[in-house]
C-alpha cells in the first residue's frame, strides 16, 4: 500500500474535524433550535476548542447553511441536486411512472435528511435577518421539481392535457418536507409508507388511467 503522505493526512483530519462540528450542530440545532443553541454547546459536543469552529466556519450562519447544505446533498461533494445521480435517473426514465417511483425514492431519502432540519432554518430566517440571503434561489425545491414536471409531461403514461406548472405545482405541494413531517414525525408512518402512498397519489394524479 502507498503511504498516504503528510498533506493528505492533514486534509483528512480537517475534513473529519469539519463533519463533526457539523454533525453536532445538525443535532443541536434540531434538539434545541438555532437560536438557543451557542458555538461554546457546538464545540463541547464536537469535541473542539470553540475557536476552531469560528476558523472553519467563521460564524454560526455560516456553519447552519453547510448543516443545511449537507443535509440536502447528503455529502459534502461540491454538486447540486440537479447533478446528483438519482436526480439523473429521475430524468433517464422512459415512463411517467416509472419517472415519479424514482423520483420518489430519491426525495424520500433527502427528506429522511432535511426534513427536521427544515422547521430550524425557518424559525432561524425568522430570528435573523441575515439567514435566509444566504441561500442565492429562494426556493430550490420548487427549482427542481419544474425540472423534473418538464421532463415528466413529455413522457409516455402522463396524464391527457397535463401541463408542466400544474404537475411542477402538485410535486411541489405532495413532496413537501412539512407533509413528510406531518405524516411521518406527528402520524408516525414509516418513511416507507409514506413512499408508498405518495408514489400512488402521484400516478393517481399525474398520470393516465
Amino acid at each position: 500500500m502507498t503511504p498516504v503522505k503528510s498533506g493528505g493526512k492533514r486534509a483528512e483530519k480537517t475534513r473529519e474535524t469539519r463533519r463533526k462540528i457539523r454533525d453536532a450542530a445538525r443535532d443541536l440545532f434540531i434538539e434545541q433550535g438555532y437560536g438557543a443553541t451557542m458555538l461554546q454547546d457546538v464545540a463541547t459536543r464536537a469535541g473542539v476548542a470553540v475557536q476552531t469552529i469560528y476558523f472553519t466556519f467563521g460564524n454560526k450562519r455560516a456553519l447552519l447553511k453547510e448543516v443545511v447544505d449537507v443535509s440536502i446533498a447528503g455529502d459534502d461533494e461540491p454538486l447540486a441536486t440537479m447533478e446528483r445521480p438519482w436526480f439523473h435517473a429521475v430524468l433517464a426514465a422512459r415512463t411517467a411512472p416509472e419517472q415519479l417511483r424514482e423520483q420518489v425514492k430519491g426525495v424520500r431519502a433527502l427528506l429522511e435528511r432535511v426534513a427536521p432540519i427544515i422547521e430550524v432554518v425557518r424559525a432561524a430566517a425568522a430570528a435573523d435577518p441575515e439567514v435566509e440571503p444566504m441561500w442565492a434561489d429562494p426556493d430550490p425545491r420548487f427549482t427542481v421539481q419544474s425540472a423534473t414536471a418538464k421532463a415528466l409531461v413529455a413522457k409516455p403514461g402522463v396524464r391527457a392535457g397535463l401541463t408542466a406548472d400544474e404537475a411542477a405545482d402538485v410535486l411541489y405541494g405532495v413532496l413537501s418536507p412539512e407533509l413528510y413531517l406531518l405524516l411521518v414525525r406527528d402520524r408516525g408512518w414509516s418513511s416507507q409508507r409514506w413512499e408508498r402512498w405518495v408514489y400512488d397519489v402521484l400516478r393517481g394524479q399525474l398520470c393516465a388511467d
